[in-house]
Order: C-alpha cells, then structure tokens, then sequence
C-alpha cells in the first residue's frame, strides 16, 4: 500500500506543543489549502483545513519557528484516530503525520530578496483548472 500526502498551506492557528511520558516532542498545528477553479466563466475557491502533527526534532523546530499565518509544505502520510466520548459518541478526525516540515518564505519584493540574500522559497503558484471534480 502506498500512503504520501504532500500539502503546501498556511498555518490556520499558532502551533502547540506538547510531550509524550517518555519526553518526546509532538507539535500540532492546522494549515488551510486553497485550490481555485473555473465553472462556466466563474472563478471559485475552496479552502480545506487539514490537521497535522509532527514528531521530535523537527516538532521543537515548527514550535519554536512557526506561527499563525505561516507558509508551509507538508510531507508525510495520512492517518485516521478513533476515539469514543464519556458519553458514548464515536469520533473519528484525519490528520497528516508529518515525515517532513519545509518553512516558505513570504512573498518578498525584488528589493527584500536583494537585502536577504535572495533565498528561499515562494508559495507555489494558485492552481486554476476547468475541471469540476464532482
């Protein structure tokens, strides 16, 4: 079986840290995707919020350097977690475990990539196609 998801988004909310009982570092955050398309002569956009939650070394680096609003691209795989309420409800969430956390840099001006450097990297472009997937 083959599970990889790769996601560039922005950070919906600041992430949060926490640890496991044997001192592992976990970080959750949520990213929303944006993907515009064309019906008729129209443009739309749909937003998807995705949760994801990432392991150890890399967990310090996303709490210590992301925030709200933050640009980033997420490898790693699909998961499901399943649970049961005090009152008896059964939930379910999806969320991304993360394998791997690239920051992007904001989009910078011809003059602020002179100043820094010229590195780093740009969201990718907006996606636009004629295809309605439903």
């Amino acid at each position: 079986m083959f599970n990889k998801v790769i996601l560039i988004g922005n950070l919906t909310r600041d992430p949060e840290m926490r640890y496991t009982p044997q001192g592992t570092s976990v970080c959750n955050f949520g990213i929303a995707v944006n993907r515009k398309f064309r019906q008729g002569d129209e443009v739309k956009e749909e937003v998807t919020f995705i949760n994801v939650v990432v392991f150890g070394k890399q967990a310090d680096t996303c709490g210590q350097y992301l925030n709200k609003g933050s640009s980033v691209l997420v490898e790693g795989r699909l998961q499901e977690r399943r649970w049961e309420t005090e009152d008896g409800q059964k939930r379910s969430k999806h969320e991304v475990v993360a394998q791997g956390v690239r920051f992007l840099s904001k989009k910078q001006g011809a003059g602020d990539m002179e100043a820094h450097g010229g590195g780093g990297f740009n969201a990718a472009p907006e996606e636009t196609t004629d295809i309605e997937p439903f």
